[in-house]
């Protein structure tokens, strides 16, 4: 798989690209808690990344639609988690650096 994690426009770019899936969102920051990590764009919750089955399996969810009542979910591998983590921790996106912590311990 194929992942960009970058600054752009303002904001932070992450996508992972496989042969079957594409995942893409731009964040202001990122909140962590003990085992999700929430997107936030203009002070408003668009997506996280959340363990399904425990620790199994990582998976992306963004909201879509202009009421966000509908979302896509789609696996990433915890590599491009770990990333992202790295990046937006490096360009102060962290809300809180102890339930960063928290998490890389939990869910990576």
């Amino acid at each position: 798989m194929e992942t960009t994690v970058a600054e752009h426009n303002g904001r932070m770019l992450a996508r992972v690209e496989g042969d079957d899936r594409v995942f893409e969102v731009t964040f202001d920051t990122i909140e962590p808690t003990d085992v999700t990590l929430r997107f936030i764009r203009d002070d408003d919750r668009i997506g996280m990344i959340y363990n399904d089955d425990g620790t199994d399996r990582t998976m992306a969810r963004l909201t879509t639609g202009r009421d966000a009542t509908d979302f896509i979910g789609v696996e990433v591998p915890k590599e491009f988690v770990a990333e992202l983590l790295d990046a937006a921790a490096e360009t102060g996106r962290v809300a809180d650096e102890t339930a960063l912590e928290g998490y890389r311990l939990r869910v990576l």
